[in-house]
């Protein structure tokens, strides 16, 4: 079934976006704010029936009383504040509700709350964005050890992509955080710009699943703990190639952004394909030739007489006469079956 996730984002969501201390670059933000703009134009004209964002909490709802890996938002609606801005976006209950037990179901088992906070960590992206419409909040646990490891945060964003897809809704999905950045540590002055670059090279090409390789070692050493939200995403995503990717990199920490809002890329052909059905008795006369030697000695006496033991279309008979491999192969054979029986075939001719 083709997935119903339609698009998604991910986006930085540093606080100095909207404290703008005279430290900051104003250019690099004003840059930052205009991506994402431009991704939500995108994103919107989707017209997607759900919007989910997966960010993480700062050490501060979840805590010292519970530090769940996952945790889904049904409450009816969600606000917060930061830096003197107000945060208010309504909540799809229901669909929260509903996410919470088909994960159940698919052996995950994530909190839900109806009055977590919304921090700057979503309040940022969602504005920039420019959204409006009501969201689905999910937080990941990124900054209180243990962690969810990455392989955890990707399938968790697979079984979210398969239970909205169950549930028909056209949905996009977002992820607040990264790159990185050491905020509170003495290394805030020296995030890992060439390790996030290297990064990113595999994201440009669609090669999502890549995350899932950086271990909790390596994402603590290079300040990409929040990158276990880019996971998420990616996994409800799947391999695509992103529409938008821009690395905007400041003093303290490297803003990248990007986004997919292209139709999905048709699934390409397996160089080696399943069998089709009106190719069984092709398939078996090459099979033949291959693995069995009475078959090639039939088949170089009499190729045509060979070829009307089987139940073949015209063009399929001509091919496997002429063992045409060329033709076979773009029929939609298996490759290695009459690579194979050619090699035999070529063999024992060259022996005569």
């Amino acid at each position: 079934m083709m997935s119903t996730v339609v698009g998604g984002a991910m986006l930085p969501h540093a606080p100095q976006f909207f404290t703008m201390p005279d430290t900051e670059d104003k250019t690099v933000v004003e840059k930052v704010r205009q991506v994402a703009a431009d991704l939500g134009e995108k994103l919107k004209a989707l017209k997607p029936d759900l919007w989910i964002i997966f960010s993480n909490d700062h050490a501060e709802q979840f805590f010292h009383n519970a530090a769940p890996p996952f945790t889904v938002h049904v409450g009816g609606e969600a606000s917060g504040e930061f830096a003197g801005r107000k945060f208010h976006w309504k909540v799809p209950s229901e669909i929260g509700f509903e996410l919470v037990r088909q994960l159940y179901r698919q052996n995950f088992d994530p909190a839900f709350t109806s009055t977590a906070k919304i921090d700057y960590a979503i309040g940022i992206p969602l504005t920039h964005l420019g959204l409006t419409e009501p969201v689905l909040p999910i937080y990941v646990n990124a900054y209180l050890p243990p962690q969810p490891t990455m392989e955890r945060c990707y399938a968790f964003g697979q079984a979210v992509a398969r239970t909205v897809t169950a549930m028909g809704l056209k949905t996009v999905v977002l992820s607040s955080g990264g790159m990185s950045h050491f905020p509170g540590t003495d290394r805030y002055s020296n995030p890992e710009l060439s390790w996030d670059n290297k990064v990113l090279d595999k994201l440009a090409i669609g090669n999502l699943k890549s995350l899932i390789g950086y271990d909790e070692v390596e994402l603590d050493d290079t300040g990409n703990i929040e990158l276990r939200c880019w996971a998420c995403a990616a996994g409800a995503l799947g391999e695509r190639k992103p529409d938008v990717l821009s690395m905007d990199p400041s003093w303290h920490h490297n803003y990248a952004s990007l986004g997919w809002y292209s139709p999905q890329a048709a699934s390409r052909e397996a160089h080696y394909p399943s069998i089709r059905p009106e190719l069984v008795e092709l398939t078996s006369a090459l099979h033949a030739l291959a693995h069995e030697p009475e078959s090639r000695t039939q088949f170089v006496k009499d190729a045509a007489a060979y070829a009307d033991k089987y139940k073949l279309a015209s063009e399929q008979r001509q091919a496997l006469i002429a063992l045409d491999l060329p033709t076979l192969t773009k029929m939609g054979t298996h490759p290695l079956v009459p690579f194979l029986a050619n090699m035999h075939i070529q063999r024992m001719r060259a022996a005569r």
